[in-house]
C-alpha cells in the first residue's frame, strides 16, 4: 500500500466498518496468543448465543404451533400460547443471539456489500414483522397466523452452524500451531561472561548461545565452540543427526543430540528458518487459487438472485398459485391468507440458499491442502501454485544439485606427453581456487587431497556456460569447454578420444589450456541423489513428460539422464538461456513446471507456470519459486503434484455440492413441488437447518483431506 495515500489506522477502520476485525501485524508469539484469544472468544460468544437461542426458541416453537395444531399439540401449558409472552420471548432472541447479524446487515450495506447476514436479516426480520403485526394489529381472518418460531428457530439453526464452524475452523490451521509449537521458548546466553537463561525473543543477533545435550536450538546461528550431532529433521526429514563443527550453520529449532557447544545467533525472531516456513505457510493459507476468484464473483451475484426470486415467487403465489393450486383449500394451510402464504415461500426462499458453502469451498480446501502440505516438508507459497501443479504434463529438472548431489569429485587427471598429471591439476586448480561453482570446489579439494600446493591466480574471469579465464606468473589459463578452447584458438584433436571417453562415462571433462597449449583434461563427477531414479519413474506412471536441462555437453548430460531414465535431454544450456527453454516448451502447449536449486535457475524458475525449489538451494532460487521442498527430496515433487490433485478435487466436490445445494433446494424452497404434491413444502425452520448443514458438509468434507496419503 502507499503510506501517503492511506495509513494503517484508516485501514483497518474501513475494514471494521464493514463488520469484520483487523489489527496490526505483531510478532509471531504475540500473533498467536492473539489469533488463539480470538478463536476462543468467538467459541465462547456463539455458545452463549446458541444457549439463549435454544433455551427460548423450543418453549416458542411449542407455543406457536399450539396454537396452530391446538389439538396435536394439547399437553402444551396454556400460558405458552399467549402471542404477547411469545413476542417477549421472540425479541429477546432477536436482540441478542440474532443482533449480530442486523449489525452485519447494516455495515454491509453501508459499504455496498451484500453477504450472508443480508438473507438472515431479511428472513427473520420478515417472519418477526409479520407477528408482530398479527399480534398487535387487527388484521382480519387469514391474517392472524404468527410465526414467532420461524423467526426464533432461525437464528437458532444458524447460531448453531456458526458455533460449529468456529469450534472446526481452528483445525484447519492446525499446521501452524504446530510449526509453531515446534519453537522454543527460552536460550541459554552468554552475559559478561555469565550463562544466562532468558526468553527466546531477548536473543540477538551476535548473542553466544549455549547448547547442551537434548536442548532444543532458540535461534539460527553458526557454530563458534564445541562437537555435537544435530537432529535436524524437522527441517530436512533426515533421521540421522548431522555432525556440527565449529564454522557450521545450525538451525533454529532443531535438537541437539550429543555434545555441548556454543554458537553465534546470525538470525533471531521472524527472520528463522523456521518463522520463513511459518509465514509461507501463513501467507498461503491466505491466499486465493483462480477457480476462487470465480467462485467469489458468483458468490456476490448470488445473494441478489435469490432476492429477486424471493420476491418473485412471493409475487406468484400472492397474486396466481395460491389460486390456481387450491392452497386455503388444503388442510394443512387451511384458513390462510394469500399473502401469509407467499410470505411464508419468500422467507424460506431466503433462508434456504447458502452462499456460505460457495464461499468456504475453495478457501478451507486451500487452507488444508497447504496445512498438509507443510506437515509433509512440502511449502506452497500460494494457492495459484497449489491450483497450476494438478496440470503439469512436463517437468524440467536442472541437474546439478536437483538431480544429482551437487557435491562434484574430482575423478581423473589426463595427462599430454610434455606435461605431467601434477603440472595439470595444479594449472587446472590455480584457474579455479577463484571460483564458487560446485566443479571449481571439486578441482581445488581433489589438489589439496593429493598435497599440490595451489597459490592465488593473479586474475581471475568466470565465462558463464564455458569455463574460466586466470592469470598466473605471466601464463594465461584457459579451463572449460570444446568451445572456449576453440574460440580462442587451442588445438584440442590429441584430447578428443579421452574427452568422448570420460563423457560417455557421465563425468563432466574440462580441457586445460596455458596461453596457446592444451595441456590436459581434468574430469569431475557428480552422484545421483537417492530418490531420483525412482522420482522419475513415478512421474512417468503419471504421465508426465520428464526433461533434463544442463550446460553439460551432450555427452554428459545423455549419461547422467540415461541412469534415471529421462529421454529428453536440454544440454549446453547457457543459464541465462534456460528460461527460453521454458518458453519454447510452453510455445508447445505444455504446462511446465521447473525443478532448481540455483541462481542461475531463478529465471527459469519464474518462466514455468509452476516453480519448484529444493530447500537445500539458494534463497534467490527459493523466492522465485511457487513450491519449495525443504526436505531436499525429489520425491517431494511427485508429492507436490498429488497434493494439488487431492486439493483441486475437494474443491470441485465442494463446488458441485454447494452449487448443486443451492440449485435444487431453492426451486424447492420457492414451492416448485407443491402443485404436484401438496405435502412437499419446507418450512422456513426446517430451511434454516438444511442451510446450516450445507455449510457444515463443505467443511467435514474438506477436513477429511487430513486422513489422505500424498505419499
Amino acid at each position: 500500500y502507499d503510506p501517503s495515500l492511506v495509513s494503517v489506522a484508516d485501514m483497518i477502520s474501513a475494514i471494521e466498518g464493514i463488520g469484520y476485525t483487523a489489527s496490526r501485524k505483531v510478532d509471531k508469539k504475540e500473533s498467536e496468543d492473539r489469533e488463539r484469544k480470538a478463536r476462543e472468544d468467538e467459541i465462547k460468544k456463539q455458545r452463549i448465543n446458541l444457549i439463549i437461542a435454544v433455551a427460548l426458541g423450543i418453549p416458542i416453537s411449542f407455543g406457536d404451533m399450539a396454537n396452530a395444531f391446538p389439538n396435536l399439540l394439547w399437553f402444551v401449558p396454556s400460558f405458552l400460547t399467549n402471542d404477547k409472552l411469545l413476542f417477549v420471548l421472540t425479541t429477546v432472541v432477536m436482540i441478542f443471539p440474532g443482533r449480530q447479524f442486523f449489525v452485519g446487515t447494516y455495515k454491509g450495506l453501508k459499504h455496498g456489500v451484500t453477504d450472508m447476514n443480508l438473507l438472515i436479516a431479511t428472513g427473520t426480520g420478515a417472519a418477526y414483522a409479520v407477528s408482530v403485526a398479527a399480534t398487535f394489529l387487527d388484521m382480519g381472518p387469514g391474517y392472524m397466523h404468527t410465526y414467532y418460531d420461524t423467526a426464533a428457530l432461525l437464528i437458532a439453526f444458524i447460531v448453531l452452524g456458526r458455533y460449529l464452524e468456529a469450534t472446526t475452523k481452528g483445525k484447519t490451521s492446525e499446521a501452524i500451531r504446530k510449526l509453531m509449537g515446534l519453537q522454543a521458548k527460552t536460550a541459554r546466553i552468554i552475559v559478561n561472561g555469565v550463562e544466562k537463561e532468558v526468553p527466546v525473543e531477548d536473543v540477538a543477533v551476535g548473542d553466544i548461545v549455549v547448547m547442551r545435550p537434548g536442548e532444543k536450538l532458540p535461534v539460527d546461528g553458526v557454530v563458534t565452540e564445541g562437537l555435537s550431532a544435530v537432529d535436524e529433521s524437522m527441517i530436512t526429514g533426515e533421521s540421522i543427526p548431522v555432525e556440527k563443527n565449529p564454522g557450521d550453520t545450525v538451525i533454529g529449532s532443531t535438537i541437539n543430540k550429543s555434545g555441548s557447544f556454543r554458537f553465534r545467533a546470525t538470525k533471531v525472531g521472524s527472520d528463522t528458518a523456521l518463522a520463513q516456513i511459518i509465514e509461507l505457510v501463513e501467507n498461503a493459507q491466505t491466499s486465493k487459487a483462480p477457480i476462487q476468484k470465480i467462485a467469489d464473483v458468483v458468490a456476490g451475484h448470488f445473494i441478489l438472485a435469490v432476492h429477486v426470486i424471493s420476491l418473485l415467487a412471493f409475487f406468484f403465489w400472492f397474486f396466481i398459485g395460491f389460486e390456481m393450486f387450491g392452497v386455503g383449500g388444503s388442510e394443512m394451510f387451511a384458513g390462510i391468507s394469500p399473502f401469509l402464504f407467499a410470505i411464508l415461500i419468500s422467507i424460506t426462499v431466503l433462508v434456504i440458499s447458502c452462499p456460505c458453502a460457495v464461499g468456504l469451498a475453495t478457501p478451507a480446501a486451500i487452507m488444508v491442502g497447504t496445512g498438509k502440505g507443510a506437515e509433509n516438508g512440502i511449502l506452497i507459497k500460494g494457492g495459484e501454485s497449489l491450483e497450476m501443479a494438478h496440470k503439469i504434463n512436463t517437468i524440467v529438472f536442472d541437474k546439478t544439485g536437483t538431480l544429482t548431489r551437487g557435491e562434484p569429485q574430482l575423478t581423473d587427471v589426463i595427462q599430454t606427453a610434455k606435461h605431467p598429471e601434477e603440472e595439470v591439476l595444479r594449472m587446472a586448480a590455480i584457474a579455479e581456487k577463484g571460483s564458487e561453482h560446485p566443479l571449481g570446489e571439486a578441482i581445488v579439494k581433489g589438489a589439496a587431497a593429493r598435497n599440490i600446493e595451489v597459490p592465488d591466480a593473479g586474475s581471475f574471469k568466470a565465462i558463464p556456460g564455458h569455463g574460466v579465464e586466470a592469470g598466473f606468473s605471466g601464463k594465461r589459463i584457459l579451463l572449460g569447454t570444446r568451445k572456449l578452447m576453440a574460440d580462442n584458438g587451442i588445438d584440442v584433436t590429441h584430447l578428443n578420444a579421452s574427452m568422448e571417453k570420460m563423457e560417455n562415462e557421465g563425468k563432466t571433462a574440462m580441457l586445460i589450456g596455458v596461453d596457446k597449449e592444451a595441456i590436459g583434461i581434468v574430469a569431475v563427477a557428480d552422484t545421483l541423489k537417492e530418490h531420483s531414479k525412482e522420482a522419475v519413474d513415478r512421474l512417468h506412471k503419471m504421465g508426465i513428460e520428464v526433461v533434463m536441462i544442463t550446460g553439460d555437453n551432450k555427452r554428459t548430460a545423455s549419461a547422467i539422464a540415461k541412469q534415471v531414465g529421462i529421454d529428453r535431454v536440454l544440454a549446453e544450456v547457457l543459464p541465462e538461456d534456460k528460461a527460453n527453454e521454458i518458453k519454447k516448451l510452453q510455445a508447445e502447449g505444455k504446462i511446465v513446471a521447473m525443478v532448481g536449486d540455483g541462481i542461475n535457475d531463478a529465471p527459469a524458475l519464474t518462466q514455468s507456470d509452476v516453480g519448484i525449489a529444493m530447500g537445500a538451494g539458494t534463497d534467490v532460487a527459493m523466492e522465485s519459486a511457487g513450491i519449495v521442498l525443504i526436505k531436499n527430496n525429489l520425491l517431494d515433487v511427485v508429492a507436490s503434484i498429488r497434493l494439488s490433485k487431492l486439493t483441486m478435487n475437494k474443491i470441485k466436490q465442494n463446488l458441485f455440492w454447494a452449487f448443486g445445494y443451492n440449485t435444487i433446494g431453492i426451486p424447492i424452497a420457492a414451492g416448485v413441488l407443491y402443485p404436484f404434491v401438496h405435502t412437499i413444502l419446507v418450512t422456513p425452520a426446517l430451511a434454516a437447518a438444511f442451510m446450516a448443514l450445507s455449510s457444515l458438509s463443505v467443511t467435514g468434507n474438506t477436513l477429511l483431506m487430513k486422513r489422505s496419503r500424498i505419499k
